[in-house]
């Protein structure tokens, strides 16, 4: 009995240690050779405040950043751009590849959708943008005010979202926040569209 305990606490440790050399070390290892490729630039500190509010906010449940090749999905036939690969994702602390689909993969989103008018308009309303659309409104994302003048607007510094009148309180404009303005800085820098090893 006494000598069976200290093997049986071995046997774990041993096992704890082996599961952290697979799980861990060498894959550490592995990706510390990993550079980025020359089209790949680190975030600005806009689109790293943006970051930081998509992960807020839970954006990674429902989207992936992870483009498949062929063979592996359809990713290819709905032109997300080509398969990715580890250099794409060197300035990612934490990695956000996500698992789950029930929305669109945003690996190239910046390349599909550039426009910072539509991605504000989607956020506050993606039906405003993508009828039939299932993702929720991120209303406090935004202000809705009493549209007093342009000008008064203007001298505030505040950023109008060009919203559908029939998605906006009567007599109210919808303005950006800056968490807003930063994740959709965010959003649009997704654009990993630069060639790897002569893929595009």
């Amino acid at each position: 009995m006494y000598i069976k305990v200290p093997l049986f606490f071995m046997g774990v440790l041993a096992t704890l240690l082996i599961a952290w050399v697979g799980l861990t070390l060498i894959p550490g290892v592995q990706i510390s050779e990993v550079n980025p490729p020359d089209g790949l630039k680190p975030y600005t500190e806009q689109q790293l405040r943006g970051r930081s509010v998509y992960i807020r906010e839970g954006c990674i449940y429902c989207h992936s950043q992870q483009t498949r090749p062929v063979g592996y999905g359809a990713d290819q036939k709905r032109n997300w751009g080509r398969p990715s690969v580890p250099g794409d994702y060197f300035y990612d602390r934490p990695q956000l590849l996500g698992t789950m689909r029930t929305g669109p993969d945003l690996f190239n989103i910046g390349a599909r959708q550039p426009s910072e008018d539509w991605h504000l308009i989607h956020l506050y309303n993606p039906r405003a943008t993508s009828p039939g659309s299932i993702m929720p409104p991120y209303p406090w994302l935004f202000r809705e005010e009493i549209h007093y003048s342009d000008e008064v607007l203007a001298a505030r510094g505040d950023r109008v979202v060009p919203v559908s009148q029939e998605y906006v309180p009567e007599g109210k404009v919808i303005i950006a926040t800056q968490d807003a303005l930063d994740l959709t800085a965010y959003l649009i820098g997704l654009n990993h569209t630069y060639p790897v090893d002569g893929k595009e």
